[in-house]
């Protein structure tokens, strides 16, 4: 065990589909001494990590912390210097909304050698499962990626001000915040503003729903849509191949009622 030279890769795992990987993340698995690896979409992803690597879950799930976040950041450092190669696997992208830079700080201010492999992110990916482009052509020039909980477990107030603009917004960890985003959307005056939530998207178990501002939250309720899943709202939402059928249907029916 002598000359172990500590270093910490943090690594983001994609969105869900192990394909969505990248060959830079498989490869840093397989000279891991040690993964901690958060709540995964797919754990097979650590079957790229070597048999006898240490496997250590510190995922956080709402009301279930295996660990707080300085405690992982202590674990990471602790089994680097320890161990040698430290892998920290992240889902979607480690630095969207996964904390991954308050976890190389910690690792750099121990001198501790860090690399970033960026992941997939859902922010990006899972709308785009559904055929969902969240920047389209003379339909949206930008998009919105937010966080639906900030730290002190509030609706983040970006929200309010995306609400105002013509951009995509694509919300995280936003479902126990639905009646709050969809009165923000109300009170700009956007009620048939078309919404798509995809949960556990780019995995096998994707469910689907889709209705506008006014309507999503009963369509949450008849398909029992929960976390983790993300929102979309926006006009690009109506463009895509795989749900335009559903919004010419819904817009006849408007028309006729």
């Amino acid at each position: 065990m002598h000359n172990i030279k500590p270093k910490i890769t943090l690594v983001g795992a994609g969105p869900g589909d192990p394909d969505l990987l990248t060959l830079k993340a498989v490869k840093a698995l397989a000279e891991a001494n040690v993964v901690l690896y958060d709540a995964l979409a797919n754990e097979e992803i650590l079957d790229y990590a070597p048999k006898n690597a240490i496997r250590i879950f510190v995922g956080k799930r709402i009301g279930n912390h295996a660990y707080t976040q300085d405690q992982i950041n202590q674990l990471i450092v602790d089994n680097a210097l320890t161990y040698g190669h430290v892998v920290r696997l992240k889902g979607g992208d480690p630095f969207i909304f996964g904390r991954g830079s308050e976890e190389v700080e910690f690792a750099e201010s121990f001198g501790i050698e860090t690399i970033v492999v960026p992941g997939i992110s859902s922010v990006v990916a899972v709308p785009a499962s559904q055929g969902i482009s969240i920047t389209k052509r003379g339909v949206s020039e930008s998009f919105w990626a937010i966080t639906g909980t900030t730290s002190d477990r509030k609706l983040s107030s970006d929200v309010a001000l995306a609400a105002q603009s013509s951009a995509t917004v694509v919300i995280l960890m936003g479902m126990h915040k639905l009646p709050q985003i969809v009165d923000l959307f109300q009170k700009e005056d956007k009620g048939n503003l078309p919404v798509a939530i995809i949960q556990n998207g780019t995995t096998t178990e994707e469910k689907l729903g889709v209705g506008t501002v006014d309507s999503i939250l009963e369509v949450v309720k008849q398909k029992e849509l929960g976390s983790p899943a993300i929102i979309v709202l926006g006009e690009v939402v109506r463009e895509s191949n795989k749900l335009k059928g559903f919004y010419e249907e819904f817009l006849s029916k408007e028309i006729t009622r």
